[in-house]
């Protein structure tokens, strides 16, 4: 009997399961996970569960025997090999095919390696990703070990911190001009530099890696002016690629990322995608997020697309960061910024400015300044750069 069918077993396809029963479908469901475990959350893998404060049953996104009671099939340990979508059938890695009414692909991403020629397959090469790749470093994480962290942005920054938390010895080497180049304005990597400088994080800007050094497993790392560091072991954090691999074989349209229109659907008829895979319409073009606050809202705006809600996707983004007791919240988008508002507070806050127009916020250690900022963006209130840095403003009255 066909069915709804997702692909992928993260948050995004534990989001959209559960909003297809809230919102009452009652045919079959099934979720296809490459991993052997259930839905589970990710981004505790860098921070609270590697530092050992968070134990496997706390990431679990759902009690183990929701998934029966919610009549939901969880396919685990094995992956979809091929889509045809004319036939409405997915093949799956264990030999079985499943017909589907609707195809979600929550397909996720992978994080870029570095090839061979740099030292990239040596062992003790870690990247963090998922609950095996945490689990495949933990016995690493010893007082005294060397590690050597690259790349700056926030999933690095997060091992960098937990490594200098249980006493590693830790350098983090960013080939960019500074740290979060991508992802933050200057007054907020130079925060985080200096909370991390403080820490005993040695940090490396605007300066390659050469190779890994190593027979079998990496013992030193080489820098562009020939500086050599030693290491016991490595993390690579140098971005993701969306998993589009089987939705291009199927002739899907893929633009980087699973291409949907401004529902989630895919250029194939009942066929649709949520998460870090899916690439929407954004104001520049094609725009993805990669978010447990994109996952959960697509997924479930999806989920009541596929039951004929007809709803546009509008991103309201937030994520957030742990640096060793300080948690950095982000609201909004920056992108296109051209100005940047400190603001102190209970913390330190930056406000982002496009053509005047509040966009985004940056808040360490200010909860109060995020969410007045969160609300603020999201309310599309009119708030100026001078009102944000005079510090006699009451941000709160802008909200009325």
């Amino acid at each position: 009997m066909s069915g709804i069918v997702i692909v992928g077993a993260g948050q995004a396809a534990a989001s959209m399961a559960a909003r297809l029963r809230k919102k009452g479908y009652d045919g079959a469901i099934t979720v296809v996970g490459a991993e052997p475990v259930a839905p589970y959350q990710r981004p505790p893998l860098s921070k609270g569960y590697l530092l050992g404060e968070m134990p496997l049953e706390r990431l679990m996104l759902r009690a183990n025997d929701w998934w029966a009671n919610n009549d939901i099939s969880l396919r685990l340990d094995c992956s979809v090999t091929e889509i045809d979508p004319k036939a409405q059938v997915v093949q799956i890695s264990d030999g079985e095919s499943l017909d589907y009414s609707e195809l979600a692909l929550c397909t996720g991403a992978t994080p870029r390696r570095l090839p061979a020629s740099l030292g990239g397959n040596l062992g003790n090469v870690f990247t963090v990703r998922s609950l095996a790749d945490v689990d495949a470093m933990r016995a690493q994480f010893r007082p005294g070990q060397r590690l050597v962290v690259i790349g700056g942005g926030y999933i690095g920054l997060e091992a960098a911190a937990v490594a200098r938390k249980l006493g590693l010895e830790v350098a983090l080497v960013e080939a960019a001009p500074r740290i979060l180049g991508r992802v933050a304005c200057a007054q907020t990597a130079d925060a985080i530099r200096a909370l991390h400088q403080e820490n005993g994080v040695e940090i490396i800007e605007g300066l390659g890696l050469l190779s890994l050094r190593g027979d079998t497993v990496v013992t030193a790392v080489e820098l562009e002016d020939g500086r050599v560091i030693e290491a016991d072991f490595a993390i690579v954090g140098i971005g993701v690629t969306p998993n589009e691999e089987i939705a291009r074989e199927a002739g899907i349209h893929c633009e980087n990322g699973i291409a949907v229109d401004a529902q989630g659907r895919c250029s194939e008829d009942h066929i649709w995608a949520a998460g870090d895979c899916a690439a929407f319409p954004g104001g520049a073009g094609p725009l993805r997020l990669e978010s447990v606050g994109n996952a959960i809202d697509m997924g479930e705006l999806v989920a009541e697309n596929m039951l004929g809600a007809a709803q546009d996707y509008s991103p309201k983004p937030w994520f957030w960061s742990d640096q060793f007791d300080s948690k950095l919240q982000i609201a909004g988008l920056n992108i296109g910024y051209d100005s940047v508002v400190a603001r102190a507070g209970e913390g330190a806050s930056f406000w982002y400015f496009r053509d005047g127009a509040l966009i985004a916020v940056d808040a360490l250690n200010d909860a109060r300044a995020y969410m007045i900022g969160k609300r603020l963006i999201e309310g599309g209130k009119t708030v100026t750069p001078e009102q944000v840095a005079d510090p006699e403003t009451d941000l709160k009255a802008l909200l009325k």
